[in-house]
């Protein structure tokens, strides 16, 4: 009965957390995390693990997959990856001089709101509209969002994947594949340093838990960047936001049941 249970709800978390990271680039723990704490009683810290264990692979797939399509704006996503990455240790300085608050529902609302924005009002950015900013233009953008990126997520504590979606669709002007296909190359490195920080720190998990949060998430992921890239700019963002709205209220869900 406990492998069941386990299969289960390993499998519905990976298949949420795949086709978030697959369509929007967003980060796995925002999923599995409450999800194995509040069904399969998993220590907070060692789901946070697990989940940015799951995202290597699946953001990984993803970016393959967006990249193989052209839609992956590599030169930049590294610039903003350097920064993101500094500034993350310096938002999470900044976090421990302040008294603590609950910052997971930040990421939360933001997948919610996110999803609302592109029902309503679809990003239609084409990429030749994209071409028209010049590079050293674009690096100097990627470098000050990197930045911004960085040091709330670092701050807050989650919200990367959605902060980068934001960012790269409505600050940057990026057309929704490239944004998210961007996003998720730079979640490959990001979520692979959380993952090794976490399991070196903590203890190894359950395998099976592990295992089966991997194989499950890197499949609907793989399911979800295939479809994604083979869409129309329209259904896309709708998918996209259905997807992201769904998600949202469910994560909420589990956040009051926890």
């Amino acid at each position: 009965m406990e492998w069941l249970l386990t299969i289960i709800v390993t499998f519905f978390a990976g298949m949420g957390a795949g086709l978030g990271t697959g369509f929007a680039g967003m980060s796995a723990a925002a999923v599995i995390s409450p999800m194995l704490i509040t069904f399969l009683d998993v220590d907070p810290y060692m789901a946070v693990g697990i989940a940015l264990s799951s995202d290597v692979l699946a953001s990984a797939v993803s970016a393959y997959t967006y990249g193989k399509n052209k839609n992956l704006d590599i030169r930049n996503g590294l610039i903003m990856m350097a920064s993101v990455l500094t500034f993350t240790v310096v938002g999470s300085f900044a976090a421990s001089l302040v008294t603590p608050t609950t910052m997971g529902t930040f990421s939360v609302f933001m997948t919610f709101l996110l999803g609302v924005k592109f029902i309503v009002k679809p990003v239609m950015t084409t990429r030749e509209a994209m071409g028209e900013v010049s590079a050293k233009k674009r690096a100097v953008q990627s470098v000050i969002c990197g930045v911004m990126i960085g040091f709330i997520c670092g701050f807050v504590g989650a919200g990367g994947g959605m902060m980068m979606l934001l960012i790269l669709t409505t600050v940057l002007g990026y057309e929704l594949k490239t944004a998210v296909g961007t996003s998720v190359f730079i979640m490959t490195f990001t979520a692979l340093t959380g993952a090794v920080s976490h399991f070196a720190i903590g203890s190894l998990p359950d395998w099976r838990v592990w295992g089966l949060c991997v194989l499950f998430t890197f499949l609907w992921a793989r399911v979800a960047a295939v479809f994604a890239n083979k869409a129309a700019p329209e259904t896309l963002n709708r998918a996209t936001g259905m997807i992201l709205v769904v998600l949202g209220i469910v994560i909420m869900l589990f956040t009051f049941l926890k």
